[in-house]
C-alpha cells in the first residue's frame, strides 16, 4: 500500500465526521463564512472584493458537497478517483 493510500485510509474517519458536522451545522458555517468575508472586505476597503466573493462561494460549495456526501451515507467516487486515461488516438 502506498503512502497516499495509507493516508486516505487513516483520514477516512475524520472525513466522515466533517461530513456529519457540515450536514448538522451547514447554516452556521455559511453564516460564519459570510461574516468573515464581510470583515475581510471591510478591512481591505473593497480592494479584493471579487477574490473574497469567489473564495467564499467555493468554500460554501465545498461545505455543500461534504454535507451531501454524508446524506448519501457513502462518499462520492467523483472527488477521490483519479482521472481516467484519455481515449486512444484514432
Amino acid at each position: 500500500m502506498g503512502f497516499l493510500d495509507t493516508l486516505k485510509a487513516k483520514l477516512s474517519p475524520a472525513r466522515e465526521k466533517v461530513g456529519e458536522l457540515a450536514h448538522q451545522h451547514g447554516e452556521k458555517i455559511d453564516h460564519g463564512l459570510d461574516k468573515a468575508a464581510r470583515t475581510v472586505d471591510e478591512k481591505t476597503k473593497g480592494k479584493y472584493s471579487e477574490k473574497i466573493e469567489s473564495g467564499t462561494r467555493k468554500a460554501k460549495e465545498a461545505v455543500e458537497r461534504l454535507s451531501h456526501k454524508h446524506e448519501d451515507g457513502a462518499p462520492e467516487r467523483g472527488d477521490d478517483t483519479p482521472p481516467s486515461a484519455p481515449p486512444p488516438a484514432s
